[in-house]
């Protein structure tokens, strides 16, 4: 048995379930129940509420009471209607599509397998996270290719993330396997009232026998802090 978090079984069993009989209602904000608007409302629940790990048998015995708990059960419905409402408020634009059709195509094989990237956009007078930056991520000149919808490119920053911005672009297709390559991509970060910015970086990356696209948090790479500045205020690092 593997590794294994029983507040999932938990989550999405109530979450699904609450949909069922919010749907039977028929309320006027629920405008969509698709698989992909109950996985973001099972996401938001699993995000708030700790979780419960076990790697056997005799573990999930030892839990059985504590998923009993009727405090846990009131807050998970509470944050499951939360999280509900949320998602039909801020549905996603391929919301509806199948997960299966959310997917780049990427048949080549071998190919370069690029690690998610991650940072923060900051306002340069006072290093708080700016809301509201647009952040477009480019290779040749031309917009980056995410390894699936769920992903989106160019990245809006807001409130909830702290002005942080995530890319995982798709795999590209390498002429054999363990060829290292240095790959030079931009950022774009345009803001209201901030004068737009212009990044760049350089990846180091080798080819792989394989496509990636099975997600993994520790392979990400953490750029450097995007510090930008409003339109009538110098950039100090421009002079």
């Amino acid at each position: 048995m593997d590794v294994h978090n029983l507040m999932e079984d938990v989550v999405i069993q109530n979450v699904n379930k609450l949909y069922d009989e919010v749907k039977k209602e028929n309320p006027a904000w629920l405008s969509c129940d698709c698989t992909n608007c109950r996985l973001d409302a099972i996401s938001y629940v699993l995000n708030r509420i700790p979780p419960k790990y076990v790697v056997s048998g005799r573990g999930v015995t030892h839990s059985a009471d504590d998923l009993q708990d009727l405090q846990l059960k009131a807050d998970i419905d509470s944050l499951a209607l939360e999280g509900i409402r949320t998602v039909n408020s801020t549905k996603r634009p391929f919301h509806t599509q199948k997960r299966t059709d959310c997917v780049a195509n990427t048949s080549h094989i071998p190919s370069y397998n690029f690690s998610i990237f991650t940072g923060s956009v900051l306002d340069g007078s006072n290093f708080e996270p700016v809301i509201g930056a647009k952040v477009l991520l480019k290779y040749n000149g031309e917009p980056v290719e995410m390894i699936d919808k769920t992903w989106i490119n160019p990245y809006i920053t807001c409130k909830s993330t702290k002005g942080s911005y995530t890319f995982w672009m798709k795999s590209l297709p390498a002429e054999k396997e363990g060829i290292s390559k240095k790959f030079n991509f931009t950022l774009e970060i345009t803001a209201s009232s901030y004068a737009p910015t212009t990044y760049h970086f350089e990846v180091s990356c080798t080819s792989d026998a394989y496509i990636k696209n099975e997600l993994d948090s520790t392979f990400s790479l953490k750029l450097k802090d995007l510090i930008i500045f409003k339109e009538n205020i110098i950039n100090p690092m421009e002079n």
